[in-house]
């Protein structure tokens, strides 16, 4: 299992454009293969910075996805509407508690 963090900072008419992208995306992003959930979270003290946490069979279906038509359609215009470089994360699970 992986778990993929990408934090996004977007300009303030940017944040309206995004929700209305994930609104739409977000159950074909959900339904591909290998991927097992998808949240969106909003930055406790900054409204215009989101996190998708996501988490995947493994890498290869999170790198099928970020090859795939769907992530090109949603990445392309996503990517336009930040106000600073997204970071990205991808985790393992170390230890289970």
């Amino acid at each position: 299992m992986l778990t993929r963090i990408v934090r996004m900072h977007f300009t303030e008419a940017g944040v309206d454009e995004f929700l209305a992208i994930f609104d739409r995306h977000k159950e074909a992003i959900r339904n591909f293969p290998g991927c097992h959930s998808l949240q969106l979270l909003r930055d406790a003290d900054d409204e215009n910075c989101y996190c998708t946490l996501s988490t995947w069979q493994d890498e290869q279906s999170l790198e099928n996805y970020r090859k795939s038509e769907l992530f090109g359609q949603v990445w392309g215009r996503v990517k336009t509407l930040f106000s600073e470089r997204t970071q990205a994360f991808s985790l393992k699970k170390f230890i289970e508690m």
